[in-house]
């Protein structure tokens, strides 16, 4: 049954809320903990073909950014159940951002290009529920603070033989940002997209808290971005970031997909 509170305005209207509240159960919950992002503005044209359907591309003030993010998934959970030996894990990912109205309102989410995690199993997973580019790989990742202040983040992962990864360095306390700055534009889509063809779309929503923020400097990729990428993406992470900065983190639930409908 709806519940009573629901507008009535129309029934497409009505089946789409339905769809979204019995898809609306957590399906993960965990915390993220010790993000790392790397922005890179973008020429919009690069990621054109890759947007899933429904949806568009979102912009910051006119710049289209993709994305390397790091992080610690810490205390997993897959229905409320631990799921032995993949509880604590790193995943860095490559993601751009796009945004889609329902109902009159904007839904801003991310789009993944590619996932890294060490574990077969949440690749596989991921892969066939949301539809997400996973790939798995050897993982490690560093944190330390310096006697004068200063912490080191850095996230690895192990391809063909090397070492590639995303590294930075922070200090001082958390800064407060303006609602509109870029800083809060990257850290706070709350929506999932995966394109599953040319029309078929898998939609999820993220729920957290807003993000303690510090800008970082001395940040930098570090590996193939073509063998990792694509060609496409080479020079562009071959280049110094535009932006870079670290999140405290928070938990997280990540709801059940659902199907846009076409």
């Amino acid at each position: 049954r709806l519940p009573l509170h629901l507008p009535l305005r129309s029934t497409n209207r009505v089946l789409l809320r339905k769809r979204d509240i019995v898809n609306a159960r957590p399906f993960l919950t965990a915390e993220w903990r010790d993000l790392l992002m790397l922005n890179y503005p973008v020429q919009p044209a690069l990621l054109r073909d890759r947007v899933p359907h429904g949806c568009e591309l979102d912009e910051w003030n006119g710049t289209t950014f993709v994305s390397l993010v790091g992080f610690r998934f810490l205390h997993t959970r897959v229905l409320r159940l631990p799921i032995p030996f993949h509880r604590h894990f790193d995943e860095v990912n490559l993601r751009f951002y796009v945004r889609r109205k329902e109902d009159g309102e904007w839904r801003r989410g991310v789009v993944f290009i590619k996932e890294i995690v060490p574990r077969r199993a949440i690749a596989w997973v991921a892969r066939g529920l949301y539809g997400e580019n996973y790939v798995a790989l050897p993982m490690r990742h560093h944190k330390a603070t310096d006697q004068a202040g200063t912490t080191q983040l850095r996230y690895a992962w192990q391809r063909a033989g090397q070492w590639e990864s995303i590294r930075a360095e922070f200090s001082g306390d958390a800064r407060a940002f303006d609602d509109d700055s870029e800083e809060r534009f990257i850290s706070e889509h709350y929506w999932g997209y995966a394109k599953r063809g040319a029309a078929r779309t898998t939609a999820y929503r993220v729920d957290h808290p807003r993000w303690a923020l510090w800008q970082a400097s001395a940040a930098r990729f570090e590996g193939d971005g073509a063998a990792l990428y694509g060609d496409c993406f080479a020079e562009l992470l071959s280049a110094t970031p535009s932006s870079a900065f670290i999140a405290d983190g928070s938990a997280v639930v990540v709801r059940a997909g659902y199907e846009l409908p076409r």
